[in-house]
């Protein structure tokens, strides 16, 4: 009797695990597979006004891979979004004066998210300029002094090179795929297939992406909450005030100088990091502005 019993529960266990198995197959085969927490990709997107073609199927299949990447990279894109309220209202009014449309500030997040960073090839700054073409620019780079560490100084020459790209390919969007793949390996390209459109292009892989991921990195900033990034205003990073100090001299010792200023040298390097070494040489008088912060350091 016991017997017939347990046959009889296991077989009805095996009858209902049966049915369930069914079930749940049928319902996953009918619905789309779960994607990242709090994705979605958008109907229709542009970069500086230039709508990017998303009935293209390569086209709509390269931006899907850069939102997934970045929507993904849950600490990184988090702080991100952290920096950027700090340091957009630095870049926003710089690009603005000189005519640069304002989505170009997410091709500095592209390039150094919003970091003083420093590449494999030499390349340093928020906006990632090598010696050469940041002196070409009208920065001073030399072993005491790297105005690629200077944001405003850095985003002002980016804004020179950006309105030449554009007076040379006609497009916002070429002018950014340029500053990743330069003015010669873009245009050359462009002459050999005879196009003139980014999203028509076949460029070398960092180049193809690289405009996807200014894209996906403006869809998620402009939209964090839908992508699971939920920050609140006191978690993001505060722009410390400051006051502006005029030098035309040399400091032989900036740590003596920052503390006659009333901060330390970690202060002040922090606030001033086109500073590269301990002491500012300057025989030629040149003006400098170092600025001192004032509250909240």
């Amino acid at each position: 009797m016991n017997l017939m019993k347990k046959t009889g529960l296991i077989a009805s266990v095996v009858l209902v695990s049966g049915i369930l198995i069914h079930a749940v197959s049928n319902e996953k085969i009918g619905e789309k597979a779960p994607v990242a927490k709090g994705y979605f990709f958008p109907t229709e997107i542009d970069f500086a006004g230039e709508k990017t073609p998303l009935h293209i199927a390569d086209v709509k299949e390269r931006l899907d891979r850069e939102l997934l990447v970045n929507a993904n990279l849950d600490a990184s894109t988090l702080l991100i979004i952290k920096r950027a309220n700090r340091s957009f209202p630095i870049i926003e009014p710089i690009l603005k004066k000189n005519g640069v449309p304002d989505d170009f500030k997410y091709l500095a997040v592209a390039e150094s998210a919003l970091m003083n960073a420093t590449s494999s090839a030499g390349a340093k700054g928020f906006w990632q300029f090598m010696p050469d073409t940041a002196k070409e620019r009208g920065m001073e780079v030399n072993d005491g002094v790297d105005e690629r560490y200077h944001l405003e100084k850095s985003t002002e020459a980016a804004c020179k090179y950006l309105l030449d790209a554009y007076r040379k390919f006609g497009s916002w969007t070429l002018a950014a795929a340029s500053y990743n793949g330069g003015f010669g390996g873009v245009n050359k390209q462009i002459t050999i297939q005879g196009v003139t459109n980014y999203y028509d292009l076949l460029l070398t892989d960092e180049t193809a992406r690289y405009v996807f991921r200014i894209l996906a990195l403006k869809q998620i900033m402009k939209n964090p909450v839908e992508y699971g990034f939920n920050v609140a205003p006191a978690e993001l990073y505060p722009n410390i005030p400051t006051r502006k100090l005029e030098i035309d001299s040399s400091i032989t010792d900036l740590a003596a100088f920052a503390k006659a200023q009333g901060i330390n040298y970690k202060i002040l390097k922090i606030h001033n990091p086109w500073l590269r070494d301990r002491k500012l040489t300057n025989p030629a008088k040149k003006k400098y502005i170092i600025e001192i912060p004032t509250e909240g350091y």
